[in-house]
């Protein structure tokens, strides 16, 4: 229904601007042309059924490939090294960094707006924390004080999502006005749209990249998470198990796992090799709001929720290990930092809160350039 409606109103469009009676003449001698061919090779045709893209899209997806491959080949050669190191305890690595995840505690809290705040990023260094909230305003802060740095104004209505990039610090935002804006610390450049994507029957609500850069997943309104290859822009996974919206979706560092949240209160681990969900986890009493790996090396994930709270997962045998209790309202976003010492979450209480562990030495935040 609603890609009828969408179609409709694209016609309404074109008819309005003069293009629509250009377009059907188009498809007509496309049509046409298929045909005739069709009848003179005598057998299959080999009419290619796609949108040539522009060059720049063409370029942009072979820089990701080039990019890619050797991220990839990173990834697989470190993980091998590990597995045949004689001297490497993977599991005493895990058991330590567990450890270290239910240790976390509330360190530090700060009123991050006039209203409430809707997601939340830290740098690739962990210096800077950015904050969006429903006011549209954007607002880096400094850690692990949590002092406020910068206000960057350019959004009209509630800005529903920020990030860092992993490489500098250009911030990227996107907002209910219908725009997003690729922000540096204190100018605005725009690009140019190479690509608009058509997968998801309703509303989109969440993206995320792998860390090779090759593969990209979204969720939505219509109950589906979707992967996609960004080097040839084609959904190659459908992931169908959730029974409501799915509003957060994130990539493990092992460049399989793939994590989802949503509104049946459920977070389901997806196995991508193996093209299935391998684990539901029955995480909260209220909707899922967003996913996340630890970024370092994926031992654990965490659960931001409406119901409050924030909670920890083992992703080695994905048990519970650490509620994290302390806001007034729904749970909006969160992040982790570093090898996952440090937790960030935001909330409709308007509130920033850290959480890091008791082990530290001074008992207190860790300093970040330590991680």
């Amino acid at each position: 229904m609603e890609r009828r409606d969408r179609l409709r109103m694209i016609m309404v469009k074109l008819d309005t601007e003069g293009q629509l009676e250009r377009l059907l003449k188009a498809h007509e001698d496309e049509a046409a042309a298929f045909g005739a061919a069709e009848e003179g090779d005598g057998g299959p045709h080999t009419y290619p059924f796609y949108t040539e893209g522009s060059n720049a899209l063409l370029e942009a997806r072979i820089d990701i490939a080039k990019y890619s491959i050797v991220r990839a080949a990173l990834r697989l050669g470190c993980a091998r090294w590990r597995r045949d190191d004689p001297d490497e305890d993977l599991d005493a690595e895990i058991n330590w960094a567990l450890k270290q995840a239910g240790d976390l505690t509330l360190d530090c809290s700060e009123i991050g707006d006039d209203r409430p705040l809707t997601d939340c990023s830290f740098s690739y260094d962990g210096t800077k924390l950015a904050t969006c909230a429903m006011s549209g305003v954007i607002k880096l802060w400094s850690m692990p004080q949590v002092t406020k740095v910068a206000t960057l104004k350019g959004h009209t209505e509630r800005a529903t999502d920020v990030v860092f990039s992993p490489v500098d610090n250009h911030i990227a935002t996107a907002s209910a006005d219908h725009t997003a804006i690729l922000w540096r610390l204190w100018d605005i450049y725009t690009g140019v749209e190479l690509l608009l994507q058509e997968g998801h029957s309703r509303s989109v609500y969440g993206l995320c990249f792998d860390q090779d850069g090759s593969l990209a997943a979204s969720c939505g309104f219509d109950a589906l998470a979707r992967a996609w290859d960004l080097r040839t822009g084609r959904s190659i996974l459908a992931l169908e198990g959730h029974v409501k919206p799915v509003f957060g979706v994130s990539f493990s560092p092992n460049g399989y796992h793939l994590a989802t949240g949503g509104e049946d209160n459920t977070c389901r681990i997806w196995d991508l090799r193996k093209r299935k969900c391998i684990h539901i986890i029955l995480a909260h009493s209220n909707l899922i709001s967003q996913v996340k790996f630890e970024p370092q090396e994926g031992y654990f994930l965490a659960n931001a929720s409406y119901d409050m709270t924030a909670k920890v997962w083992s992703a080695r045998d994905f048990k519970h290990i650490k509620t994290l209790s302390g806001h007034e309202s729904k749970v909006t976003a969160l992040d982790i930092i570093g090898d996952g010492q440090c937790i960030a979450t935001v909330a409709h209480d308007r509130t920033i809160k850290l959480w890091s562990c008791q082990s530290n030495e001074k008992g207190k935040a860790m300093d970040i350039d330590q991680l």
